[in-house]
């Protein structure tokens, strides 16, 4: 078995689609004549790795999923159980038998794939700040609590004189210097001046955002 570029003749899929069923997701598309069999990949982002897109390139052979087109007219549709955090990507190949060989076809229109979002870990976050009566300054004790491993990349803190930031731009960042583990993050308390103001955001909200979500605590 080996990948081919689709070629004239080649049966291609079409009007690739989803919706969830709860924790499923339910894939339909019109079935090529030509073909009776599809391999179906599933690639898979990481929350924990750097907040990176889904995997690029051509997947492993090996893990191709064989789903024939009696199964297919059989259940109307392919499903699959969806995990975790992050997104996914499915690609629906085509495959046509020819020199001995079985060719798992490969579409230059895209309209193969479909990526979709699992949803989005949550990363609540506590910012106290203290002042002691004799002194000008206070300290500031951030607290992170993830459903998931964070990068340190994802975050930053803002701190703003006369009030709290309004966004990563309102004020000086501060990146953070080591990565969040999943569950309880009591980081070592900071000092500010006393009319200064610290709040945490993503460094990047269109990356990140569409794997985690901050919340305010």
């Amino acid at each position: 078995m080996q990948y081919r570029d689709a070629q004239p003749g080649d049966p291609v899929i079409s009007e690739l689609r989803h919706k969830m069923d709860d924790n499923r997701v339910v894939l339909r598309w019109q079935w090529p004549e030509g073909a009776a069999v599809v391999y179906i990949a599933k690639q898979l982002s990481d929350p924990g790795m750097e907040g990176q897109q889904v995997s690029q390139g051509l997947p492993p052979l090996s893990s191709l999923k064989l789903f024939t087109r009696e199964e297919y007219k059989a259940a109307g549709s392919y499903r699959d159980r969806v995990e975790g955090f992050g997104r996914v990507r499915y690609t629906v190949y085509p495959a046509v038998r020819g020199d001995g060989d079985t060719f798992v076809i490969c579409q230059s229109d895209g309209a193969n794939q479909l990526e979709l979002s699992t949803g989005r870990a949550k990363i609540r976050y506590a910012v106290h700040h203290k002042k002691s009566w004799f002194r000008s300054r206070k300290t500031v004790q951030i607290q992170v609590t993830a459903e998931v491993p964070v990068p340190q990349k994802a975050l930053c803190y803002v701190k703003k004189r006369g009030g709290y930031p309004a966004d990563r731009e309102d004020g000086t960042l501060y990146p953070f210097t080591s990565p969040f583990a999943a569950g309880r993050n009591v980081l070592p308390a900071i000092e500010v001046g006393g009319d200064e103001y610290v709040r945490l955001f993503f460094t990047d909200g269109q990356k990140y955002g569409t794997i985690y979500e901050l919340v305010p605590e």
